[in-house]
């Protein structure tokens, strides 16, 4: 499963977000919208939305640090 972080460097649930893919050893990309033009206009839509975090994983969304989410969403 591909999994993209769309994601600010001083966004505290992004940080929380790539925490928890870290200590859960799940590979991803981390795209940082703040620089990134492109990827934010590709973040709004694929969400519908301007905040971060946004979570793609395998083409589902996920909006927000939502842990029991994700671990669902990716089988953990």
């Amino acid at each position: 499963m591909i999994i993209k972080v769309y994601s600010t460097p001083t966004c505290p649930w992004c940080i929380k977000t790539k925490d928890f893919f870290r200590r859960n050893n799940v590979k991803f990309e981390d795209i940082d919208v703040s620089r990134d033009a492109r990827a934010a206009h590709e973040m709004v839509k694929k969400s519908g939305q301007m905040g971060v975090p946004v979570i793609d994983a395998g083409g589902k969304i996920i909006i927000g640090f939502d842990e029991d989410k994700l671990k669902k969403t990716i089988g953990i």
